[in-house]
């Protein structure tokens, strides 16, 4: 099995540097499509800084992509993880939309909301 994924992902490979060489050559701008650790693992990716870790409440370390503007003077500063799946639902809808707690509820109930 070891050696039918070794063929497969060489052919995927030869297959895609086909493909980018014929469309280069017909001046049609192109790229791979890269999965995660291989855009991570460009060195421009690298050298720019761009993988970040955050502490999260579910996973000790979250590797994130980094914001792409980086400026001398004003760099960004990361105070927040992304949310979790539903974290500002209530206060969003209660605080931002003025629904009432009732009806959230009845959103969380019938699930509409999570």
């Amino acid at each position: 099995m070891e050696s039918v994924c070794s063929i497969s992902a060489a052919c995927s490979l030869a297959l895609i540097v086909r493909w980018l060489s014929a469309l280069e050559q017909a001046q049609i701008p192109c790229g791979p499509i890269n999965t995660l650790d291989k855009v991570f693992a460009e060195p421009q990716v690298q050298a720019r800084g761009m993988l970040i870790e955050m502490e999260h409440p579910m996973i000790v370390k979250l590797p994130l992509a980094g914001s792409p503007l980086k400026f001398s003077e004003t760099p960004v500063d990361y105070k927040l993880p992304p949310p979790r799946l539903g974290e500002h639902t209530k206060e969003i809808l209660e605080s931002l939309l003025g629904y009432s707690a009732a009806r959230v509820q009845e959103l969380y109930d019938s699930k509409v909301i999570y």
